[in-house]
């Protein structure tokens, strides 16, 4: 039987992304960026009249800050240490919510942290990619961390053998953002989120 598997989102788990994005498209869209408002979408307003910015304008800002202010976001502390221990009894994979060009940069990125793991792109559900990465590797037993509760569900729907936990590292948000009701956990911070990682692997898959 294979070692166990970690698949852990990058964004406000591994890496701080959101307060950043929000310096960022302050300085160079004039948007502001809620930090306390639950829901990615909804977050991003315009000043003059607080109204959301229409839908369409999300994924191209998101890939703007990805293109060229990758340099700004500093590792969540823990995370380090954390996937070192990790990495002694498991495989670990990076799924990202970015796209394929954005990959090697990505790999960089983390690299210049001390973080070299498999990293794989993603659009949309990660149920579908997570069922591909069991069927792969062949796990023991496998965990998935992600701070955005629709993963969780889409992991919940596809590959419900998975054990699921939610992160959110960036507090300000966390403060703010229920648990996600498909996750089989909620922790917020490395430093607790390892023991529990370790102690699925030693109870086997989840409950489908």
């Amino acid at each position: 039987m294979s070692r166990p598997l970690l698949i852990s989102d990058c964004d406000e788990v591994l890496l701080h992304m959101v307060r950043h994005f929000a310096e960022w498209v302050d300085e160079a869209h004039g948007l502001s960026f809620a930090l306390d408002t639950p829901g990615f979408r909804e977050a991003v307003r315009h000043k003059d009249t607080g109204a959301p910015v229409a839908e369409d304008r999300i994924w191209p800002l998101l890939d703007g800050f990805f293109d060229t202010e990758m340099h700004r976001q500093n590792v969540v502390p823990g995370a380090v240490e954390a996937l070192r221990d990790i990495g002694e009894h498991a495989e670990i994979v990076i799924l990202t919510n970015v796209g394929d060009d954005y990959q090697a940069g990505r790999v960089e990125q983390l690299a210049a942290f001390d973080i070299h793991h498999r990293v794989v792109c993603n659009r949309g559900g990660k149920g579908r990619p997570v069922v591909e990465l069991i069927e792969e590797l062949q796990p023991s037993v496998a965990v998935f961390v992600d701070d955005v509760a629709v993963h969780h569900q889409s992991v919940a729907k596809h590959a419900p053998q998975v054990w699921r936990l939610h992160m959110v590292a960036e507090p300000v948000v966390a403060a703010h953002m229920p648990a996600a009701p498909h996750a089989h956990a909620r922790i917020d911070e490395w430093s607790q989120a390892r023991g529990w990682i370790l102690d699925r692997f030693a109870e086997g898959a989840a409950e489908a």
